[in-house]
């Protein structure tokens, strides 16, 4: 099976769930990234507890504060991160933070949809743009041929809820806010890969499946570990053929 090899990553909500589990699984794979960025909200809190413990044990995490729903907090993060890359590139921005609320189209209101947007669609569209410049240093000083997560890439951690055609299968959680920030979340990657596609970055929306997290519920049918370990089986496989789709864990597609 291919491995991740590449040598700078970034993740979003890295302090719980899917975030951390990637950070777990990055730093103890074959070829750990030289530098792995993890972001949250507060690092310093209770919250940040596990990250902090990680990152006391591996010198190649360092962890940045930041919230994707704060437009100043995101450029903030950017210039701490490229003085730490010291003149090198980033290959793989993971949009991994998000909020999930369980309303339904009689409880939803127009905050609750105001906040969704922010953080699930909003934050990875600010997030692409003030990383971009380090996106493209990694993508022209690559030898890697075509598209890949080795060279540069903006993966969004979306949903098979976020698809339109998909919907009836999945109504029994109507989760409005979620839904509709995650759809449009899907319509950004593809918009990412028409034009970023050119400075030779990969954009792809992966479903990791429904995992058994504080977002997920315990009810759902996939562990936090197998859907991280399908997640990472997946990314050294992407090429220019995946971009702008939206695909589960397994690298199966997805329609829109």
């Amino acid at each position: 099976m291919a491995a991740l090899r590449a040598h700078c990553v970034l993740l979003t909500g890295s302090n719980r769930g899917i975030g951390l589990e990637l950070v777990r699984q990055l730093l103890g794979g074959p070829h750990p990234p030289t530098h792995i960025f993890a972001t949250c909200r507060d690092p310093e809190g209770p919250r940040g507890k596990e990250l902090r413990d990680l990152a006391s044990k591996h010198p190649n995490l360092v962890l940045v504060k930041l919230d994707v729903a704060d437009p100043s907090a995101i450029v903030s993060a950017a210039k701490i991160v490229e003085r730490k890359l010291n003149g090198a590139g980033l290959n793989l921005l993971i949009n991994n933070a998000g909020i999930f609320t369980p309303v339904s189209l009689e409880t939803v209101d127009s905050e609750e949809m105001i906040r969704a947007y922010k953080t699930n669609a909003v934050g990875p569209l600010l997030m692409a743009q003030a990383f971009l410049p380090l996106l493209k240093k990694a993508a022209q000083d690559s030898k890697e041929k075509g598209l890949s997560c080795n060279k540069a890439a903006i993966i969004n951690i979306s949903t098979v809820l976020g698809s339109i055609e998909r919907t009836p299968e999945s109504y029994f959680k109507p989760v409005i806010s979620y839904r509709c920030s995650k759809a449009a979340l899907n319509m950004l990657t593809r918009c990412q890969a028409l034009t970023y596609g050119e400075a030779g970055i990969l954009c792809v929306a992966l479903h990791p499946g429904w995992v058994k997290t504080d977002m997920g519920t315990q009810e759902a049918d996939l562990t936090v570990d197998t859907s991280v370990q399908g997640l990472l089986s997946v990314l050294p496989i992407l090429s220019e053929k995946h971009s702008g789709m939206l695909l589960n864990w397994e690298g199966k597609a997805i329609p829109w």
